[in-house]
């Protein structure tokens, strides 16, 4: 009686675990922004959704796939960041109250972005996504494990002209 009441229970729990899993990889997928490249016919900030996996990375605006990259074809990975002062925002705040203001003019915000580019025989592309500042880490890390390619900080290149 007791064996049976484990065994039932573990079959339950298993099923639990196997239904969320497969609710999350039904949702699955990032939610990013194209800021710009050779992806035909997709404007600078349309919202796309990006999903890597075990052999491709894969875009889609809509539920309509946009574009697959082959995960071998993938030539480099890039990240880096754009800082900026909420200076706008500040000078709004000021009107109402200038210790406020004041403080958001002394504050940041930043804005992630990863490259992809890709060789596919003749035919280059690349493009820039902006990503989320919860998540580039998490897609970084999915990219360089697919395509077995290092990310590399742009932020940290120098350019030499």
């Amino acid at each position: 009686m007791l064996t049976s009441r484990i065994a039932s229970r573990s079959i339950a729990l298993c099923l639990c675990f196997l239904t969320s899993g497969i609710a999350v990889a039904g949702e699955g997928g990032y939610k990013v922004t194209y800021d710009g490249g050779s992806i035909e016919g997709v404007k600078t900030g349309t919202s796309l959704k990006l999903f890597i996996q075990q052999d491709s990375v894969r875009f889609t605006k809509d539920k309509a796939d946009l574009i697959a990259i082959p995960a071998a074809k993938v030539t480099e990975i890039s990240y880096g960041q754009d800082v900026h002062r909420r200076v706008g925002t500040a000078i709004g705040l000021a009107v109402v109250s200038l210790g406020i203001g004041a403080l958001m003019a002394l504050s940041k915000s930043k804005k992630h972005f990863i490259g992809i580019t890709w060789l596919d025989g003749e035919k280059k592309g690349g493009f820039a996504m902006q990503v989320d500042k919860s998540e580039y880490r998490g897609i970084l890390s999915g990219l360089e494990g697919v395509t077995g390619k290092k990310a590399v900080n742009s932020d940290a290149m120098t350019v030499k002209n």
